[in-house]
């Protein structure tokens, strides 16, 4: 099997067999970074030295039995908004242009010393703050299932990496729906982690009380695996992973609301074969959904612009309108509004912990709407702004409500469906999401 198209888990078991070598295997993603024709757009910047320098460590741990975990020596893509030391990180932003920290970011420090080899540097959505990908201020990275669509936001180049073959695995980031967005867009695995959960030091911020760090992969296995090795912990025991008994509960509020055909089906066809691998279905409300995606600008647009507005109002010109307007959007919300907002959302997590208590995982599309048209995104501002409201408007309810999800694709192209668990709940979703995978075929 052409190794650029194996699982991370794989490829981390061919290294232990003796049957792949680190140092040729990072060579091997290397070259197909640089040689592929729409690699400059996938990839912000390779890191060839460093995948080098730590692969040939791997490599040296293998042949001495010395292998720090199952993905020693396995290559993966980063996020351009991970510091990496000596080496830009733009966060996909001309005002960070030149930015060279000189640390790793504590996830990258940590998945360094487990092993993990770091190919290079993905292109992303402005600082992050877009679910659809699209950004004409450095790349926009492309679609796996449709050349003329973006890849989803803003991990879109992680998810890229992957799809193309560039990467085993990427890492990424989730603030209202970052990862998952792109890994249902080009038909992969993505894991949103509790907040808290991975360390967020040294990551170019957006709103950090809703940002995480989460992998995008082929398999739940390896976002298990990716898990771990992120956080210097064991990765959750997928063996024997069944759905029989299981309850899920297919959340109707505003989730199932103004789908379009392809997300529908693929979804409904999913849950059918859940329910056929033996899990119970209930479908059911959550009006506290409803009040908290109300609040979200103040939420999400109020911390972002806090925490960018000295950077963006001295040199707004260097930004893609869009993304500035989001951002100022948040200028007019006041202490007040923000300190009352987060106050009453922990009230309606609390009401949604009680709702969900019973059931094993909430059920959602990941997004109710297949990848945009990149051209127009660019030209009709009304269309934009209403596709990329969309793209986040299933995923963010993880976000608000503080929970673990995973998506996985459902055999329909570019269509996802989530499992939302409970908070610090991911090795219990991540046994679901095993079991689901293999019903889901």
């Amino acid at each position: 099997m052409d190794r650029l198209w194996m699982t991370a888990a794989e490829l981390g078991r061919g290294i232990e067999a003796g049957r792949i070598h680190p140092v040729e295997l990072a060579e091997a993603f290397l070259a197909a970074a640089a040689d592929h024709p729409e690699g400059t757009r996938i990839y912000a910047r390779l890191c060839p030295t460093r995948a080098r320098t730590e692969a040939m460590a791997a490599a040296e741990r293998a042949k001495r039995g010395l292998r720090r975990g199952p993905l020693d020596g396995v290559p993966v893509s980063w996020k351009d908004l991970f510091d990496t030391a000596g080496v830009a990180t733009e966060a996909g932003s001309a005002l960070l242009k030149g930015r060279v920290p000189a640390g790793d970011a504590a996830v990258l420090g940590t998945a360094t010393l487990g092993g993990l080899v770091c190919l290079g540097k993905t292109h992303m959505s402005e600082l992050a703050f877009s679910g659809l990908g699209l950004n004409p201020v450095t790349a926009t990275p492309p679609c796996v299932n449709d050349p003329a669509a973006v890849a989803g936001g803003s991990s879109s180049g992680a998810a890229a990496s992957v799809a193309f073959g560039l990467a085993p695995a990427a890492i990424g980031s989730d603030t209202g729906g970052s990862v998952r967005i792109p890994a249902a867009w080009n038909d992969l695995a993505g894991l949103k982690t509790t907040a808290g959960r991975l360390s967020l030091a040294g990551t170019v911020p957006l709103a950090a009380r809703f940002d995480t760090v989460g992998p995008l992969a082929r398999t739940v296995e390896d976002c298990a695996l990716l898990l771990a090795v992120l956080e210097g912990g064991r990765p959750a025991d997928l063996r024997g992973a069944s759905l029989a008994g299981r309850r899920f509960l297919v959340l109707e509020t505003l989730a199932l609301e103004d789908l379009r055909e392809a997300p529908a089906r693929g979804f409904e066809e999913a849950v059918a074969r859940l329910a056929r691998a033996g899990a119970h279905i209930e479908r059911g409300a959550a009006p506290e959904v409803v009040e908290a995606m109300a609040m979200a600008g103040p939420l999400f647009t109020g911390e972002a612009y806090a925490t960018w507005a000295g950077v963006i109002e001295g040199a707004p010109d260097l930004m893609f309108p869009r993304i500035l307007e989001r951002f100022r959007s948040g200028a007019s919300i006041t202490a007040v509004e923000f300190v009352t907002a987060w106050q009453r959302l922990e009230a309606l997590r609390a009401a949604w912990a009680a709702r969900t208590a019973g059931y094993d995982a909430v059920l959602v599309p990941t997004s109710p709407i297949l990848p945009p048209d990149a051209e127009r995104l660019l030209t009709d501002e009304s269309y934009y702004v209403g596709e990329n409201l969309l793209a986040l408007r299933n995923t963010r309810i993880a976000n608000l409500m503080g929970l673990p999800a995973l998506t996985l694709p459902t055999g329909q192209p570019s269509c996802g469906i989530s499992l939302m668990g409970q908070p610090m709940g991911e090795e219990r979703l991540l046994r679901l999401g095993a079991a689901a995978e293999r019903a889901l075929g």
